[in-house]
């Protein structure tokens, strides 16, 4: 009884509130007519975007054309040598292409509701997915190259040793190591083959690759380039603590394995229920995928499990 009463209280409010627009939208309805109704709301509407032009056009060129430099911008980081026109219908095709690929074939056996669906919720994440991808490329790479940091410094401390320059001891590590730390060191070096001063080639390959050892490692040479010291020594040093903070994250790896592969599991746990339903009784899902409110129920869950996923994922990332 005090569950229906609550109900009713909750229930009234909402009620008289929709009787209330349902009201006045008959009164504009009577003085304006249903067509003269929907051209007040187009002119309010034309009035509001055009107010609000400069906001809407620089996102709208922040999505497409900002998107398009933001990845030549990456594949510059990557050492990719890609043509602009290319990326272009390479980002048309993700956001369009696959959604219109997926809908058509979705028409074809008469799933005219999913197909919508799902080709949009395609072109969604075609529209959004470039952007993570190039940072998981560029975060990947920079982590291969804090993997080869040791080497790398110990190649410069023997070349010091033995007497060569730095842009000599540069040149060793170019043909010793692969990519991308010679990648990075032979940029160097073609920087200062036509003139720019190697600090300042430095500087950009701490900006190029932004680490705290990379960091360390660019302010050392350009600090005692200047006033003088033992580079070798520095190298060492530098070294030794850089592999002491790959043992500890390697250590921390281990404690944190267990979690991730708890997290993978919890993740695919969903896509493989609905396999294992979909393989033992076809008709079980029928609803999920024959259905408006079913595909929507659909859309929503895939969010949902890749929020889900992305969050557990930032839990057990930590920082050395």
């Amino acid at each position: 009884m005090n569950k229906t009463f609550l109900l009713l209280m909750l229930l009234f409010p909402l009620s008289a509130v929709a009787q209330q627009v349902s009201s006045e939208t008959d009164f504009f309805v009577d003085i304006l007519g249903k067509k003269g109704l929907l051209l007040a709301i187009g002119v309010l509407f034309f009035f509001y975007s055009y107010r609000n032009s400069v906001k809407l056009f620089s996102w709208i060129e922040d999505q497409t054309y900002g998107t398009r430099d933001y990845v030549l911008q990456k594949c510059e980081l990557l050492f990719i040598e890609v043509n602009p026109n290319h990326v272009t219908y390479g980002l048309l095709f993700l956001t369009f292409g696959i959604s219109s690929i997926t809908m058509s074939l979705f028409f074809l056996f008469g799933k005219y509701t999913t197909g919508i669906v799902f080709g949009l919720f395609l072109a969604f994440l075609g529209w959004k997915i470039p952007r993570p991808l190039m940072d998981y490329l560029v975060n990947r790479r920079i982590k291969k190259y804090e993997n080869q940091m040791v080497d790398a410094l110990n190649l410069l401390s023997n070349g010091l040793r033995a007497g060569l320059s730095v842009p000599q001891s540069l040149g060793m590590v170019v043909e010793e190591l692969p990519k991308p730390v010679s990648q990075e060191f032979n940029l160097i070096l073609q920087q200062t083959k036509i003139g720019v001063p190697i600090n300042e080639a430095f500087e950009n390959l701490s900006k190029r690759v932004p680490t705290e050892d990379n960091d360390m490692f660019v302010s050392s040479i350009n600090i005692l380039r200047e006033t003088g010291g033992n580079l070798a020594e520095v190298f060492d040093t530098i070294a030794g603590v850089i592999r002491e903070r790959v043992r500890l994250k390697q250590k921390i790896d281990t404690y944190v394995a267990q979690g991730k592969m708890q997290g993978g599991l919890i993740a695919s746990m969903p896509t493989l229920m609905g396999a294992y339903f979909a393989s033992t009784d076809p008709n079980y899902l029928n609803l999920l995928f024959n259905t408006l409110v079913g595909n929507l129920v659909l859309v929503v869950a895939a969010g949902l499990n890749i929020v889900g996923a992305f969050a557990m994922w930032k839990v057990i990332q930590i920082k050395v």
